[in-house]
């Protein structure tokens, strides 16, 4: 029998646009996260960082509840059509997200209690349970009670004078079953009492009543002492819940005056948004859980019975306490390239060739020294940034305050709107306008998610542009644990893009005709889009590799569907959600997608064009989504240095495409397989391999 010939394949495959041929951006973005929790269970990871990625997984949990599944609750709720291209629609994909998000908890709780806690206190870290508490540690816990918590408590009997209380969203809580009458002949049976933020969750019991690193929780705590909340009741029942609510912001922005005072207005109210989820110990009654259920106004699907603490994420707190190094992935010092180790003549050099900083391989430092070298410059005149994730004490937000005192000209164009970031931002734009940097919130419904910084420096041929891109936020903390690429240039036509941008974000007219960058909302798409036709045409010669952290755009996936069908070779590494399905006869077999999950978490955007024997490549702030390449200001800057070119193509893909350390292949049923290597000493991991190159050399320039 002939072999089925490529256009015949395609001709008998379904439709480009059919519902099959896509998988569930919400399914795959929990599919990630069981990816991260295997490395809890990966027992080459070291024993402290396990616990971490145990409670990685709790807070991305926690952030998908929050807008993922409130998104679908309420377009369930308004009767809402399906809305991605797998045409789920809301009722089944609701249904198919709780049955997942089930195992992913539950798998939390058996590695919790069946792997990380008995390794853990077999190196001396132990969470002691209220059965094992010795006298002298429960006289201490006792009065620790009584002076840090006990004043901070509210009891809350739930009777006609006393409503059920506002639970804040994540926040532990307790109900307690109760029995009796009290001075005033009233009788409750449920109360309800909220542990206070500002307690820890975790409490560490003096060296000298326990071992070394002995921890109680706080939930244990008060369950101890509860009887003296209510005095002359008899406790029936004492069971932990937590609700995670709607944390989506609503402000129209086209309808308010001032975008920072509507959002301030707006944040407090967060916390009390609609429930989406309900948390309780497996210990709870049911007649308990139905009452939450019922004032929560919430569905079986939205229970999760849990079989240990409420909140797996507070747990991080013991790696910061415990002082035991040897349980932690070992130290590294950031490579250095010997053109940024004068970081008074950046400027100069800069005028001779591009900067390149692989992060977190190598330092953030140089990116630091560029702003802190115009601050103090009296050549620079003017700085212009982009701000959509820092810390409002960050060195950046510090160099910019300086700059303005300094008689520069600052703007700084601060994304308000960053998910969970609004409270950060808005006290980081009220520093910055307080001493005259002129303060842009970006652009009425298109987030500013570009990152750019660029420098007006008056030299003796006029005034000249310096810039930074790079593929990840100002944020100094992220820097040391995303993977990220940076660009500083003085190259002519990026920087005068940067400027043009610049100048249309801030004030108004018709978007400007860019001479090299791709800019999210108006080139980026059709530029991806050009590129793929550009291999489609060069057929089985083609070659493509993409590596982003989302794939989801529907337009962008035909397109690669379409060139897997001519013959083009297509890799791509994408971290978090795909609904891209490789491997379907007819349509992507010559698509391959794996995700990497290591140490660092993969942040950088990579697309690679072979363009036949002429490659063509760009970094990006931009993933593969319809928000990032229709609502949001993105930038994609092109890599025209042969050698940068080459560096990023080894650096960022091929040391990628040969892991088989830390590799996910994606199947066409949108599991994922893991190409772990048997033989660890010979697995080839990107991350490991970089660092090894950083270490040992930091000549790259």
């Amino acid at each position: 029998m002939s072999e089925v010939s490529a256009p015949e394949k395609a001709r008998s495959a379904p439709p480009l646009d059919s519902p099959e041929l896509y998988f569930n951006r919400d399914l795959s973005i929990l599919a990630f996260n069981q990816r991260v929790l295997a490395l809890a269970d990966d027992q080459r990871v070291p024993l402290l960082e396990r616990l971490r990625y145990l409670t990685i997984v709790s807070s991305n949990l926690d952030e998908f509840f929050e807008v993922r599944m409130a998104g679908l609750l309420q377009r369930l709720k308004f009767g809402a059509g399906p809305l991605g291209p797998d045409m789920l629609g809301p009722h089944r994909e609701i249904e198919a997200v709780a049955k997942k998000a089930h195992e992913i908890i539950s798998e939390q709780y058996r590695c919790l209690n069946q792997r990380l806690l008995p390794a853990l206190a077999k190196e001396g870290i132990r969470l002691l349970r209220r059965r094992e508490w010795r006298a002298a540690q429960k006289r201490w816990i006792g009065n620790y009670f009584q002076t840090e918590v006990l004043p901070l408590l509210t009891p809350l009997s739930l009777d006609p004078a006393h409503p059920f209380p506002k639970v804040q969203n994540k926040g532990l809580n307790f109900a307690i079953v109760l029995e009796g009458q009290d001075a005033y002949g009233r009788h409750s049976p449920i109360a309800i009492v909220q542990a206070p933020r500002i307690l820890p969750r975790i409490i560490w019991i003096p060296e000298h009543l326990a071992g070394p690193n002995d921890f109680v929780f706080l939930s244990s705590v008060i369950h101890e002492h509860v009887q003296a909340l209510f005095p002359g009741l008899t406790i029936q029942g004492f069971y932990q819940f937590r609700v995670t609510r709607n944390s989506e912001l609503f402000v129209d922005e086209e309808e308010v005056d001032n975008l920072l005072d509507a959002l301030a207005d707006e944040l407090p109210l967060r916390p009390f948004g609609e429930a989406v989820r309900l948390e309780v110990a497996n210990n709870c009654p049911r007649e308990v859980v139905e009452y939450l259920l019922k004032h929560f106004e919430l569905s079986e699907s939205n229970l999760y019975s849990l079989q240990g603490p409420v909140n797996l994420s507070r747990l991080a707190a013991i790696i910061e306490m415990v002082r035991r190094p040897d349980l932690l992935y070992p130290p590294f010092v950031p490579g250095l390239p010997p053109v940024c180790s004068h970081p008074e003549n950046i400027f100069a050099q800069l005028r001779e060739a591009p900067i390149l900083l692989h992060h977190p391989y190598q330092s953030f430092n140089p990116v630091l020294d560029f702003l802190r070298q115009a601050v103090s410059d009296p050549k620079v005149i003017g700085i212009k940034q982009t701000l959509y994730r820092t810390t409002p004490d960050s060195p950046i937000i510090d160099a910019l305050i300086e700059a303005a005192m300094a008689g520069k000209q600052v703007t700084a164009v601060v994304e308000l709107k960053a998910r969970f970031d609004e409270a950060n931002n808005i006290r980081m734009a009220e520093r910055l306008e307080e001493v005259g940097v002129q303060v842009v919130y970006g652009v009425v419904n298109h987030k500013v998610h570009a990152k750019m910084i660029l420098i007006l420096r008056r030299e003796e041929d006029g005034i000249r542009l310096y810039g930074h891109l790079g593929t990840g936020n100002y944020h100094p903390r992220n820097a040391r644990i995303y993977t990220d690429l940076s660009l500083l240039t003085a190259n002519p036509d990026i920087t005068a893009d940067m400027n043009d941008l610049f100048m249309h974000i801030t004030g108004m007219g018709k978007a400007p005709q860019l001479r090299c960058l791709l800019q999210s909302p108006f080139t980026m798409f059709q530029g991806i889009q050009d590129a793929i036709d550009t291999e489609i045409r060069h057929g089985s010669k083609g070659r493509i590799i993409v590596r982003v952290n989302a794939l989801v755009d529907p337009d962008l996936i035909r397109a690669l569907y379409r060139a897997s069908q001519a013959g083009v070779e297509i890799d791509l590494v994408v971290r978090g959600a795909c609904a891209l399905r490789p491997g379907i006869p007819g349509v992507s077999d010559h698509i391959r997608v794996r995700s990497i999950v290591g140490r660092f978490l993969e942040h950088s955007r990579v697309y690679y064009f072979g363009n036949n024997g002429h490659p063509r490549l760009w970094i990006s702030s931009a993933d593969w989504m319809g928000r990032n390449l229709f609502r949001r200001l993105e930038v994609a800057v092109p890599i025209t240095d042969p050698d940068l070119r080459a560096r990023i193509l080894t650096e960022t893909l091929q040391l990628y495409l040969e892991d088989d350390c830390n590799a996910w292949a994606m199947r066409a049923d949108g599991d994922y397989d893991f190409l772990r290597n048997p033989t660890d000493s010979h697995c080839k991991s990107a991350q490991d391999r970089l660092l090894e190159h950083y270490n040992r050399s930091s000549h790259y320039g």
